[in-house]
């Protein structure tokens, strides 16, 4: 992509799996930023394979541990066996025991193979990947424990999920029922702005340069989430059904009042939102979906998706 590295390719990969950035520079360890989804694992060893050119891949880095960004993990460390896994600091327990509550797989319903992690990124530190020095910078608001990476000689920032080109991920420990979701995200869009990266390369979209453009817009919905919750939780309910559906490929009714009632619903900062039931809430949420075009219907009571953003 013109003004980003040769030996940098970013592979990106729509709104189910996150977005892989490969360094291949001669003579500097491989390494991969984040997986994807385990339902894509074959096109990330795909185009993992295809980046490398033969050489082995010797490092995994993850952004955070949500199942779109850490989902290719196990197939990554099984296929290229040495390879070195580094996580954000603050789930190194949670990997270990694989305590998949904490890890946040529990209670949105999602899958995310067990892997195995080697050493955590020093925050404020750096990592050496493609031959550069890249700093390990906290990006609370989307998930408490996800990191950005920054790298000043470049000018280049992989956010994650702390910057898309239109938006931001939905704020996990708003639906928590943690405190100061809405700030933290504030705080990290200001770091965003003072570092001035000439790219920004999301976890999910194509990189881009607009960057204050996208602060801009990220901050007009952010004041928009936070002077109401309500439309937070409204906004998380149909993104977390809508990847629900894409990791399925399909879900009938039951299926997603399953998701709703026993899943997203017991968290505290979430289901105090809703007063209605499971099921009157999936009914609502699907044609809510379908009007989108991001779900389609496929028989009674039974619907499919298609891989774009709710």
């Amino acid at each position: 992509m013109p003004g980003l590295p040769d030996t940098l390719r970013v592979m990106s990969r729509g709104w189910l799996s996150s977005n892989q950035v490969v360094f291949t520079a001669e003579g500097c360890d491989t390494a991969v930023v984040d997986t994807g989804h385990v339902r894509e694992v074959q096109a990330t060893l795909a185009l993992t394979a295809q980046a490398l050119a033969g050489r082995p891949l010797q490092r995994i880095v993850n952004t955070h541990l949500h199942s779109d960004h850490a989902g290719g993990n196990a197939a990554l460390q099984a296929a290229h066996p040495g390879v070195r896994v580094s996580i954000p600091p603050g789930l190194a327990e949670a990997v270990q025991q694989w305590d998949e509550v904490a890890l946040s797989y529990r209670d949105t319903d999602q899958t995310c193979p067990r892997f195995l992690h080697d050493d955590t990124l020093p925050l404020q530190g750096h990592v050496q990947l493609g031959g550069w020095p890249w700093q390990v910078l906290p990006a609370d608001g989307h998930d408490r424990h996800m990191v950005m990476l920054w790298c000043e000689p470049l000018g280049v920032l992989i956010s994650a999920d702390a910057l898309w080109q239109q938006g931001f991920g939905v704020l996990f420990p708003e639906l928590a029922g943690e405190p100061g979701a809405f700030e933290a995200q504030w705080a990290t869009l200001d770091t965003i702005e003072r570092l001035q990266p000439r790219w920004v390369i999301p976890g999910h979209g194509d990189p881009f340069c607009t960057v204050g453009e996208a602060i801009a817009g990220a901050r007009s919905r952010l004041q928009w989430l936070a002077e109401d919750p309500s439309r937070h939780a409204q906004v998380a309910l149909k993104g977390l059904v809508a990847f629900g559906l894409m990791e399925r490929g399909q879900m009938p009714l039951a299926g997603v009042t399953r998701l709703i009632g026993q899943g997203l619903m017991a968290q505290p900062g979430f289901a105090r939102w809703f007063d209605e039931p499971a099921q009157t809430l999936a009914e609502r949420v699907m044609a809510q979906l379908v009007r989108a075009g991001v779900a389609r219907e496929i028989g009674p009571e039974t619907w499919g998706t298609v891989d774009a953003r709710p």
